[in-house]
């Protein structure tokens, strides 16, 4: 029987980009397929499953309740776009925001 819960609907994702080392690799896609689900969906299982037994660590996490996680910086438009936008259609440069802004994951 598998250890991982049958797929929830409806949650929030974001991108999480990791290395892992050659076994755990090859163990998380061989699970994966084992469960017929996507990796993603493994790994988000084992965080809420083997994360939630540690009671030292569920302490701390009311301790300490906001995020955590790093903000993303995204740009808005590429500037070389941005610069060819400004040629062609005559628009003053401050009508254009190619500043970045942040996102924040809740």
């Amino acid at each position: 029987m598998p250890v991982i819960k049958p797929r929830t609907r409806g949650k929030h994702l974001v991108e999480h980009r990791t290395r892992l080392d050659r076994d755990n690799h090859e163990t998380l896609y061989a699970y994966a397929a084992f469960v017929e689900e996507e990796p993603d969906y493994v790994i988000n299982q084992l965080v809420e499953t083997v994360l939630a037994k540690d009671k030292e660590f569920l302490v701390w996490r009311t301790a300490h309740p906001h995020s955590h996680a790093p903000q993303r910086v995204v740009k808005t438009q590429h500037p070389s776009r941005v610069a060819f936008v400004r040629r062609r259609s005559g628009t003053p440069p401050a009508a254009h925001d190619t500043s970045a802004r942040v996102i924040a994951d809740r």
